[in-house]
């Protein structure tokens, strides 16, 4: 796997944009209700993104290292996993979707599936 040359401008404008903010279309986004949460949230998923980086500038960037890295990711959501509606779920699952379409990972192996909804529909 290639990372792209424009990877690390593209990992930083992630970081820099504000995140859980009302989106319209085309994410039909409402904004976070806890207000109190964008921070903490926010930092979770910036974390995500210079993990990816990280990765992103080794000499053998792999989809299972990027895949081990969405799994840490999706982990640090645990602690307020219960706090998060669907459309913030929903909207997790889109950063992360982000950050793979960046670097050109074409799956999560299954991972945003089971943190959305519980359960891989593929398996």
């Amino acid at each position: 796997m290639k990372t792209p040359e424009n990877a690390k401008n593209k990992f930083a404008e992630f970081i820099e944009k504000e995140k859980f903010i009302e989106e319209p279309y085309p994410n039909f986004y409402p904004g976070i209700r806890d207000l109190k949460m964008r921070p903490i949230y926010s930092e979770k998923i910036n974390q995500v993104a210079s993990d990816f980086l990280k990765i992103a500038v080794t000499e053998n960037p792999t989809d299972k290292k990027y895949h081990n890295t969405i799994g840490i990711g999706l982990a640090r959501f645990t602690d307020v996993y219960l706090e998060l509606d669907t459309e913030d779920r929903e909207r997790v699952c889109s950063y992360f979707e982000e950050l793979m379409d960046i670097v050109g990972l074409e799956n999560s192996n299954g991972q945003l599936n089971k943190f959305m909804y519980g359960f891989d529909p593929e398996e």
